[in-house]
């Protein structure tokens, strides 16, 4: 060894192993967008639609020209985020994860920024409803008010009774759902703050929405106020901005027909936001 590589040995060293890391790194990224883009295009198997239609039936309505598209960001949000058992649950089974993702899906597909929520890393799943005095549940009866359904935090989980997940995803939880309620959160929560202001496609529609929102928001406070008569939309959107902007995705999403009809401003705003319509998927072939 010469005189001057004996000398420099470490250096070279270094650069040596920020090459085999640097070209680590490549053949990963590489290897997960091979995996990704497997997903994308592998639709829903035999078993799986059997499932499906048994714990998410909403799924049948979306138009055939988003089908694959609905199966494949499900298979991302099932298989690429980490899924939690929590509570005395023993285990997120492969069952338990696409119901869940099949739903929050609903909420990407009609979107052209397709990141599929980088900051969110973990789904903590309960098996029913987990105590939080004060705070919103999902399908619980009096003796159980103070549970939890669900929770989105911006350090990035989202939080979820598998029970909840159930009674929203098969329609019987008295038009809520809490998958597309928490996700609507994480979608407000891109730049880690919840507002109820996520994140539009042009500068300009920023002035629009916060117009709106803040109206129709003011509007349900007040009517939470007064016994006059039941809002239509659920009191806990009174609650806070961000709360109301989840209550007007689950709205969207789980009674369309109702939501255009009663508010229709938040509708269009929300058909803009989520790129869907889905008002028309009723008359779409089911394809059963």
């Amino acid at each position: 060894m010469s005189e001057f590589a004996a000398q420099n040995w470490p250096f070279f060293l270094v650069i040596l192993l920020g090459k085999i890391v640097a070209l680590f790194l490549i053949l990963r990224s590489r290897k997960r967008k091979r995996a990704r883009q497997r997903r994308l295009t592998q639709p829903f198997r035999e078993e799986e639609i059997t499932l499906l239609d048994h714990n998410f039936p909403t799924w049948r309505k979306i138009p055939p020209d988003l089908r694959q598209k609905h199966a494949g960001f499900t298979r991302i949000l099932a298989e690429e985020k980490s899924y939690e058992a929590c509570g005395g649950l023993t285990e997120v089974t492969r069952d338990m994860r696409l119901t869940i993702a099949a739903q929050a899906a609903l909420t990407l597909i009609g979107r052209d920024d397709h990141d599929f929520l980088p900051r969110l890393r973990s789904i903590l799943v309960y098996p029913r409803g987990f105590r939080d005095p004060g705070r919103r549940a999902f399908g619980v009866n009096e003796e159980e008010r103070g549970l939890l359904s669900g929770e989105s935090w911006e350090t990035g989980s989202v939080v979820l009774s598998w029970e909840s997940v159930l009674l929203g995803g098969r329609d019987n939880d008295g038009g809520m759902n809490v998958v597309i309620h928490e996700f609507a959160h994480q979608l407000d929560q891109y730049n880690g703050v919840a507002d109820g202001i996520p994140r539009l496609a042009e500068r300009n529609d920023y002035t629009r929405w916060v117009e709106i929102m803040r109206r129709e928001y003011d509007a349900l406070v007040a009517a939470t106020r007064t016994r006059d008569s039941e809002p239509w939309l659920d009191p806990y959107g009174a609650t806070h901005p961000a709360e109301f902007f989840a209550v007007i995705s689950e709205a969207f999403f789980v009674d369309p027909h109702g939501l255009k009809h009663e508010h229709q401003d938040l509708y269009v705003e929300l058909r803009e936001f989520y790129g869907l319509d889905p008002v028309r998927w009723e008359w779409e072939d089911l394809g059963k």
